[in-house]
């Protein structure tokens, strides 16, 4: 059993800050331009031929937002990549184009080969995307579990659970259920998977059994299962940072799905042509690039974030986010500089910093200094070694601050440093600026 001794769950201030070291990189400019102009065929289809309920259902989805969580955004690109493979089998073309032989069929045939093969890749590193994941997150739980009958109980539990539900989709199937039911019933049971960790943190509902036996299991645990997919919790920075390019890969595919839907209905009196064809082809590959490349990235995100972390770094990146703070890197052998242009006798400079915990700080030197228009410098505050200081003072002269970090005597250890400078010019008292406007005017 892991220890969990000072730890809290993560937070969404650390979130923030873990984030920043990972930025993705922006979606192309034709996910935008070919969904419009998908967008813009869809419309032509459905000029003359009224929609039929499923594809008014269709319509309907594509006319609205995407799920806001992302891994039922991961399903959504799921379901309707299984869709579109759906249709780009043989059995399923339209009839005319099944029974055509001419060489424009079959250069069509092995373009929608072309695209079959590219969604049929795209879906099993989805899919093994989401297995992982969702590996990681119940093993992380097991690992901060008592390694005794407590954890066999809820493994056990689990596997019962997951039989089950295999269960459920295989009479699903078996009785004729559509794609489309399947992906509802199978995110119907990611969120009894949900329900179930929350009812493991709250000890509620088929845990009740268990409550007595949870003594011993580190209350962080409880209170990260409980709170990690709360709608505000600390998972609403992941969705505000990663959210809005994987909702565009979710719409553009779905207006993939529904041209294709829409075309293979009204083959024979709208057959596709060159351009349409060419559109089709440029946004499959766009898509699934850019959905292999999105997963690969949140892959190496969600791999290297941990679920727990200090309450000291908890509380000081609350601080640092509500006071401005900053975070950075002192390598070994290096110093870092702030440089403050004071203009006024009578300034105020304060500093307040620390060593982020857990990153093998000990402590870092810190000295201030001054440096007059002639170049010379005075020593304002001592070099020393510190762990954190808070400080102050109050300029006598005009000229440059200098506040300097050192880690020069580390030979192999870099420093994670939090801190934040203001530099405060005089307060005027109503005298003296009655006085400067006096001159002004004068």
């Amino acid at each position: 059993m892991a220890s969990t001794g000072g730890l809290v769950p993560i937070t969404r201030a650390f979130l923030a800050s873990y984030y920043e070291k990972y930025p993705f990189d922006p979606l192309t400019d034709d996910v935008s331009r070919l969904s419009s102009q998908i967008r813009s065929f869809i419309q032509d289809l459905i000029q003359g031929f009224p929609p039929t309920q499923g594809e008014s259902l269709l319509i309907q989805e594509a006319d609205s937002e995407p799920p806001h969580k992302m891994d039922e955004n991961m399903w959504k690109n799921r379901e309707h990549i299984e869709e579109i493979l759906f249709l780009l089998e043989r059995p399923h073309w339209p009839s005319v184009l099944q029974q055509s032989s001419t060489a424009e069929v079959a250069e069509f045939a092995t373009t929608l080969g072309q695209l079959k093969d590219k969604f049929q890749a795209t879906l099993r590193i989805l899919e093994s995307f989401q297995s992982r994941n969702s590996e990681r997150v119940f093993n992380t739980v097991m690992t901060y579990m008592p390694q005794d009958f407590r954890g066999t109980l809820i493994r056990q539990q689990k596997e019962r659970s997951e039989r089950n539900k295999q269960a459920e989709v295989d009479a699903l199937i078996s009785s004729g259920g559509s794609i489309r039911d399947r992906y509802s019933l199978l995110w119907k049971q990611q969120m009894d998977r949900r329900r179930q960790l929350v009812q493991l943190g709250s000890a509620t509902g088929v845990y009740k059994t268990l409550v007595k036996y949870l003594v011993g299991v580190p209350q962080v645990l409880l209170d990260f299962i409980r709170q990690i997919n709360d709608d505000d919790g600390p998972m609403e920075e992941q969705r505000q940072r990663y959210g809005p390019p994987l909702y565009s890969l979710t719409r553009m595919v779905l207006f993939i799905h529904l041209f294709l839907s829409l075309a293979w209905q009204r083959f024979e009196a709208f057959k596709l042509n060159r351009l349409q064809i060419s559109v089709l082809e440029e946004a499959v590959d766009v898509y699934t690039t850019e959905l292999q490349r999105f997963i690969n990235f949140i892959s190496e995100v969600f791999a290297n974030s941990p679920f727990f972390i200090s309450a000291e770094d908890a509380s000081m990146l609350e601080m640092g986010k509500n006071d401005e703070y900053k975070e950075i890197t002192v390598p070994a052998g290096k110093s870092y500089e702030v440089s403050l242009t004071v203009e006024s006798i009578n300034s105020y400079i304060a500093w307040d910093f620390s060593l982020v915990q857990g990153k093998l700080n000990m402590d870092i030197g810190f000295s201030v200094e001054y440096t007059n228009n002639g170049g010379e410098k005075t020593l304002i505050l001592p070099y020393r070694r510190y762990e954190s200081d808070q400080g102050n003072f109050s300029t006598c002269m005009a000229g440059n601050y200098k506040l300097i970090w050192d880690n020069s005597y580390s030979a192999f250890f870099k420093k994670a440093l939090l801190y934040k400078v203001d530099c405060i010019p005089p307060v005027l008292e109503e005298s003296e600026k009655g006085s400067e406007r006096n001159e002004v005017e004068e």
